[in-house]
């Protein structure tokens, strides 16, 4: 049924318009329309590109029959957006556009350790610098996990007479210092400790740098 519209007249009051039932029995025609619709009425549906469709009319259903298809231009809207694992390739990123905060904990952050008694374990991925706080005695083990190959960590601001230790929680790590400096006790301490290889038998190499004044380097 096409739609039916009710005759209001010129103005108003002039006489020209439907009579009120008649115009009420439009209302009603237009309603049960509405309210009987039938798979007739669902005659206008087109796929577009890559959309496919089951029919044009009636109960119909709409496929994306090209899923993986590469979009260009940009992407809006109010949900989260989720990229494949292999859709973003290095050709992808702009030179110079990764920035400091888009980088992981293990490139960024600073780590306080404000407890430091016997076996402490140090998260490689969770930071870059791990500032030791207070001035602490005794032994103390570095154990070490979550290390990636190239990466640098800092062990800053130790002091106190102890003795310092690295392992890993398992395999059989190798520890290789660089330069000739060694822990002092009396001194405050930077040890810097590059993971060289994170295969079970993990291999690093360390150096310690004893702190000789706060001076403003010349």
């Amino acid at each position: 049924m096409a739609k039916q519209v009710i005759n209001i007249g010129t103005t108003a009051n002039d006489g020209t318009g439907d009579p009120l039932r008649s115009a009420f029995d439009k209302v009603n025609d237009n309603f049960t329309e509405l309210y009987t619709d039938d798979t007739g009425d669902v005659d206008s549906i087109i796929a577009g590109t890559a959309i496919s469709v089951s029919s044009a009319t009636g109960d119909v259903t709409v496929t994306n029959s090209s899923p993986n298809a590469t979009h260009t231009g940009d992407v809006t809207g109010s949900a989260a957006l989720t990229i494949a694992s292999n859709g973003v390739t290095t050709a992808k990123i702009l030179n110079d556009n990764v920035t400091h905060d888009k980088l992981e904990n293990r490139y960024t952050e600073a780590v306080t350790v404000s407890t430091l008694t016997g076996t402490y374990s140090l998260d490689w991925s969770a930071g870059a610098v791990f500032v030791m706080s207070g001035s602490l005695t005794g032994g103390i083990t570095f154990q070490f996990s979550n290390m990636k190959i190239g990466q640098v960590i800092d062990i800053y601001n130790l002091t106190g007479s102890q003795t310092v230790t690295f392992s890993t929680a398992s395999g059989t790590p190798v520890f290789n210092k660089a330069g000739a400096v060694d822990y002092a006790g009396g001194s405050t301490n930077l040890i810097q400790v590059q993971c060289v290889s994170d295969a079970a038998n993990a291999v690093f190499n360390y150096a310690v740098s004893a702190y000789v004044s706060d001076a403003t380097p010349s």
